[in-house]
């Protein structure tokens, strides 16, 4: 009976001080960023926006705040939509100069 109990706590100390993996469990990996959105926010209180596509989730804006507070945007506001269609009009007129 003690060498079971041995083996048991040998094996549970190797399994508690084994370095675990680097990689994400799949759950986490495939949650998307945004669970909820902000549906108003002036113009003034952001600092910068970051996109966010990815195949599993849908389109993320994400505010970063001049507190330094991060929020996810709906990205059906209507002066989130003139943004990007201005940025997109931009970009091509660059691209067309090139």
């Amino acid at each position: 009976m003690e060498m079971k109990l041995l083996a048991l706590v040998a094996a549970l100390t190797v399994m508690i001080y084994t370095p675990g993996s680097q990689a994400k469990p799949i759950s986490l990996v495939e949650r998307c960023y945004c669970r909820s959105t902000v549906n108003s926010l002036p113009r003034g209180y952001i600092r910068e926006l970051r996109f966010i596509h990815s195949p599993n989730c849908p389109f993320q804006v994400i505010a970063k705040l001049k507190t330094n507070k991060e929020v996810c945007l709906n990205p059906e506001i209507r002066w989130l939509q003139q943004y990007l269609k201005n940025a997109i009009n931009k970009m091509k007129k660059s691209k067309q100069g090139i």
